[in-house]
């Protein structure tokens, strides 16, 4: 993994750094938790054990998204901690592992998703968010729209399980199809229409 960089004070830069490792130092602002869900929690080797199984044993939860002020810039950005199982979802069934005073962070950086089909709207009255929506999540916590995903040594005891960063990659595979479909059919007709149609007895 790449070295940490500090978190650019322009938040444009952060366009062409998703997946980048980000420093910040600041503090959490438990209170304005949100909580993205369902989610289960991204273990490698679990994962990898369980590919060839028909059944598997994963355990439904969110993931905690907290404001963290970050001192250096004067900008609070949001923050996702990390996994909580569902029966820890709610803050007093974790008081140990909220953080208080300023902390060192490493995270990935995150942008905006939109809503893909099948996928339910996000909820801010019940605080249920299913894709991320950072203008949204921006407005309700006072926060700037921008997203990183804290790394795995973020975590404390008691507190949400960090390194949660699935990558995924756009896929382009049909705009692709459409394109070459396209060329192909241009190239034919203009094939037929200069040698075909020219063709005497045709």
């Amino acid at each position: 993994m790449a070295e940490p960089v500090p978190l650019p004070a322009d938040p444009m830069e952060l366009k062409s750094l998703e997946y980048r490792p980000v420093k910040v130092r600041g503090h959490f602002d438990h209170s304005k938790e949100l909580y993205m869900m369902p989610r289960t929690m991204v273990d490698p080797v679990r994962e990898a054990q369980e590919a060839s199984r028909l059944s598997s044993s994963v355990q439904s939860g969110a993931y905690v998204v907290t404001p963290f002020h970050c001192t250096e810039l004067g900008v609070t950005i949001l923050v996702n901690r990390g996994f909580v199982p569902r029966k820890k979802v709610n803050p007093d069934t974790r008081q140990k592992g909220q953080i208080e005073g300023e902390v060192d962070l490493v995270g990935m950086v995150r942008l905006a998703e939109t809503r893909k089909p099948f996928v339910p709207e996000n909820n801010a009255e019940r605080n249920h968010w299913h894709y991320r929506d950072l203008e949204a999540m921006a407005k309700l916590t006072g926060a700037d729209p921008i997203f990183i995903d804290a790394d795995f040594k973020s975590t404390v005891p008691g507190g949400p399980i960090g390194g949660q960063t699935r990558v995924t990659l756009r896929n382009e595979h049909l705009q692709y199809i459409i394109t070459w479909y396209g060329l192909c059919a241009a190239t034919s007709y203009l094939w037929f229409k200069k040698f075909v149609r020219r063709t005497p007895g045709l």
